[in-house]
Formats: structure tokens, C-alpha cells, sequence
């Protein structure tokens, strides 16, 4: 199997890291080199970038500011971790990328995503070969978020408001993007969730 990037996207509290580890498993099980990763992180200097961007006050930064600390550190990740997995052949499952970017910052603190898709061209110019989005209730996803011990919160406590239009950025890019995302109901246990997915990604390999 030729190296190829995977990426799963949704509202905090989704369940998509689950659902991303969960994949990993059983890729791995079936003999496949998998790379789990995450954004923002999945190298040294990006993983530093992260604990700026995700801790601290829901306002510690401005919109613009953090369109430029998530593409750096995305460039980081590209350089370091993606890009030389793909050239190995190996299967690479990321949790979160450029889509994320594109909905928290581009579409719902301001109308910036002009500015998301020219850094992404410029500093990035790579999409998934498939992404994953998680699609489920705004409401209980941020229960489910807020009770997470120890979790980075800053989006969270942005409210509920705020997952809501998350959400709709979220499936907007997906009818947008249909040839690389898929929307999966997250409304059911993480069990069949992943059946799917597998069924799904097996099926496109």
C-alpha cells in the first residue's frame, strides 16, 4: 500500500480521537505501518506551539494570531512527521488538520477563511487523501468535552454557541469536499462507529 494521509475532523468532544485511535488498532492489527498523530502537535516544535494555542483564556488570542501559530505549527508537523511517513509507505492517522483550522479560525472568529486557504497554499499545499468528520449532538459532544479531566478547554468554554456553528463549518466543508470526506454519525456507540469506518476505509484503500 502506497503512504497516504487520514485525518479525522469534528466538534470537540465528537469522539473523534477515539475514533482515530481505534483505526490505528486495527490497521495495526491487520499488518499495516500506521504513524498516530495529532494537531496541533505530532513533532517536538509543533507539540510546544500547541500548549500555546490550547491553554489559557478563551480570548488570549486574536483570531489572526492563531491562524499563523496553527500553520506554523502544521508546517512543523508536514515537515518532520507527515510527509516523511507518506514517503515511507506508511499510513498516516491524524487527528485534526487543515479542516480544523478552516472552520475554527476561518469561518466562526471572523470572516478569515481567504486568509486560512492563502497560508495553507503557500506554507502547506497538502490535503488527506481521506478525512473522517464525526458529526453529532453540539450539546452533549460538549458535555462530554467540559467533563474530560484535565482537558485542554479553550475551545470548549467558548460555549455552545460555538460548537453549534463549528458543527455547520465542519459539514459545509464535507459537501464541499466530497471526493475526500465522509460524514460519519457519531450518535452511537464508539464500537460501531469504528465498523464503519474500517468498512469505509477498506473499501477506498
Amino acid at each position: 500500500m502506497t503512504g497516504q494521509l487520514i485525518t479525522f475532523e469534528g466538534i470537540d468532544g465528537s469522539g473523534k480521537s477515539t475514533q482515530a485511535r481505534m483505526l490505528v488498532e486495527r490497521l495495526r492489527a491487520k499488518g499495516h505501518d500506521v504513524i498516530h498523530t495529532r494537531e496541533p502537535g505530532g513533532s517536538t516544535g509543533a507539540e510546544e506551539i500547541r500548549a500555546l494555542i490550547l491553554n489559557g483564556d478563551a480570548d488570549r488570542w486574536s483570531a489572526e494570531t492563531e491562524i499563523l501559530l496553527f500553520t506554523a505549527a502544521r508546517r512543523d508537523h508536514l515537515e518532520k512527521t507527515i510527509l516523511p511517513a507518506i514517503e515511507a509507505g506508511q499510513i498516516v492517522v491524524c487527528d485534526r488538520f487543515a479542516d480544523s483550522t478552516r472552520v475554527y479560525q476561518g469561518a466562526t472568529r471572523g470572516d478569515l477563511r481567504s486568509v486560512v486557504d492563502k497560508l495553507h497554499e503557500l506554507m502547506i499545499g497538502h490535503e488527506p487523501d481521506l478525512t473522517f468528520i464525526i458529526d453529532m449532538d453540539p450539546e452533549i459532544a460538549l458535555n462530554r468535552g467540559l467533563a474530560r479531566v484535565g482537558a485542554e478547554e479553550r475551545f470548549e468554554n467558548m460555549g455552545l454557541a460555538f460548537q453549534e456553528t463549528v458543527r455547520h463549518g465542519f459539514l459545509s466543508i464535507a459537501h464541499s469536499a466530497k471526493d475526500r470526506c465522509i460524514i460519519v454519525d457519531g450518535n452511537r456507540t464508539p464500537e460501531q462507529v469504528s465498523a464503519e469506518i474500517l468498512a469505509i476505509f477498506e473499501d477506498r484503500a
